[in-house]
């Protein structure tokens, strides 16, 4: 197809996702209080807060209630993941950080090997500690982080990579690909010698009520949520729409589609003959059985998740 007829099409596609009359609230199994609440509990013991986030959505799921209930200690927040974001516009990212009240942030890609904003993450915590009061830890001469975020958006891989940087030692924290493995509350573990620091690492805490039912779905396609309590379809369906909005047509490409699509069951229905989740099952007509090739769509739409989520869809920038 021309390239003139093909921009036809696109200019075509949504402008805006309809979400229906799905609601946020029953995504979440609920509302984490127990872990909050013995993070504020902690808190005498502890020197900066630092808080990761998923640097495809710096804006968006941010949990609230963390401002509001652990804001008394110095702030770190660290956007990860950022190999899968485009940040072609970090400046006005930080910009309007900077606006929010957020003045220390720091980009990371804490499943790389040897990432060089992680040796800058020690001497800028030091610095922010010390431009504040310590209160009842003046005399102590070892720092103590709480490392905070909603669930899935790197908190232990931020630990192990600090322990692989400056101890030149293996994992301490258990990393998974979905919501939810780190279940204990406030494990303490030393990241460095020189100065000794220990963090204490807390399992992810969802808002109670998220902002929006978008802000939601920006959640779930980077992991945050479980899939099953979105659906994988809406995810995918979600996604499209988001990559379509951004002028990103990869998939197009990585799946074998003639052009760029908005129809995710005409999508979904490729994906599934590209990665071989079709069945073949025999049908009755009135002139006798046919053979029909059945996609699965659902292997499909999880296929199509996982490419984007691994970064196989390029870098993106969902707020």
């Amino acid at each position: 197809m021309k390239l003139c007829q093909v921009l036809r099409n696109v200019g075509k596609f949504r402008t805006v996702f309809d979400f229906g009359r799905r609601e946020v609230a029953h995504w979440f199994p609920g509302h984490m209080a127990k872990g909050l609440k013995q993070m504020k509990a902690s808190l005498k013991s502890v020197d900066c807060i630092i808080e990761i986030h998923d640097a495809r959505i710096p804006f968006s799921g941010r949990n609230p209630l963390f401002q509001d209930t652990l804001d008394v200690k110095p702030h770190l927040l660290i956007l990860n993941k950022m190999d899968l974001s485009d940040l072609s516009n970090k400046q006005s990212i930080l910009k309007k950080l900077q606006q929010d009240g957020v003045r220390n942030v720091l980009f990371t890609d804490c499943l790389k090997q040897r990432d060089d904003n992680i040796k800058k993450l020690v001497p800028m915590m030091v610095k922010i500690i010390e431009n504040s009061s310590r209160f009842n830890r003046e005399e102590n001469t070892n720092y103590c982080l709480m490392v905070i975020g909603v669930p899935n958006v790197g908190k232990s891989s931020l630990i192990n990579s600090l322990r692989r940087t400056n101890l030149k030692k293996g994992r301490a924290s258990r990393v998974g690909g979905e919501p939810g493995i780190t279940r204990a509350v406030l494990t303490k573990i030393q990241v460095c010698e020189r100065p000794v620091i220990y963090l204490l690492d807390t399992p992810g805490v969802l808002p109670p009520k998220i902002e929006s039912v978008e802000t939601g779905m920006k959640l779930a396609l980077c992991g945050t949520i479980l899939d099953h309590l979105v659906g994988e379809d809406i995810i995918a369906d979600y996604l499209l729409y988001s990559l379509n909005r951004l002028g990103n047509f990869s998939y197009a490409e990585k799946y074998d589609l003639p052009e760029p699509s908005d129809d995710i069951q005409y999508v979904l229905k490729h994906i599934a003959v590209k990665i071989r989740k079709t069945q073949r099952v025999k049908a009755l007509t009135g002139v006798g059985n046919i053979t029909v090739t059945i996609p699965n769509y659902t292997a499909a739409a999880y296929d199509f998740i996982r490419a984007f989520r691994k970064g196989e869809l390029g870098p993106v920038m969902l707020d």
